[in-house]
């Protein structure tokens, strides 16, 4: 009985975690640890490790290292610090296939097969804001305030002060939804 209860305590402390940072995160030590077990030549040693890291627990310890720490770091701090600069990754979406190319200061995304369809997102230490930059021209994103909001910076110059919570989150949501809306007319 007690291993029963312990086993819900864990799982209510890991939707509990989920719940309260709001990120999805990038699980970049456990993807990390899978692209490496990928690199193995031999399928056959490629499954034996696969089974091997089941059994002792590595998957599971990286999966909630990533859960509980790495991902919170990396939405409140908005960088990963399991991310490898220049590392390159290629995403397949519905829409194509992107390369993102990991830097110290941010990322590259370039949709393959398009020209000048790159986008650069820069994390600037100095003055605390992440700045999107495309043909040429970098603007301004959003700027951490403190530990409670940020500040989004609108299509229009405006600027909207956004609470990190699901209720701040909603606000903004609807504010670029009318932007976007007025921007397709």
């Amino acid at each position: 009985m007690k291993k029963r209860s312990l086993t819900l305590m864990v799982a209510a402390a890991l939707a509990g975690s989920m719940t309260f940072t709001s990120c999805i995160g990038s699980f970049g030590l456990t993807n990390k640890l899978l692209s490496w077990n990928h690199s193995i030549d031999s399928k056959f040693v490629n499954e034996l490790v696969f089974i091997a890291f089941h059994i002792i627990p590595v998957y599971e310890i990286s999966c909630l290292a990533d859960i509980l720490v790495i991902n919170s770091i990396e939405f409140w701090s908005g960088s990963n610090p399991v991310a490898d600069a220049g590392s390159v990754k290629s995403v397949e979406t519905e829409n194509g296939v992107y390369t993102v190319e990991t830097k110290a200061d941010g990322y590259h995304i370039e949709k393959e097969g398009e020209e000048g369809s790159a986008v650069d997102l820069v994390y600037n230490a100095e003055d605390n804001t992440w700045n999107v930059g495309a043909n040429g021209e970098m603007h301004k994103l959003l700027k951490y305030s403190n530990d409670k909001e940020v500040v989004m910076y609108l299509p229009d110059g405006q600027e909207m002060n956004v609470e990190l919570s699901q209720a701040g989150a909603l606000a903004f949501q609807q504010v670029a939804q009318g932007y976007a809306y007025y921007a397709a007319r």
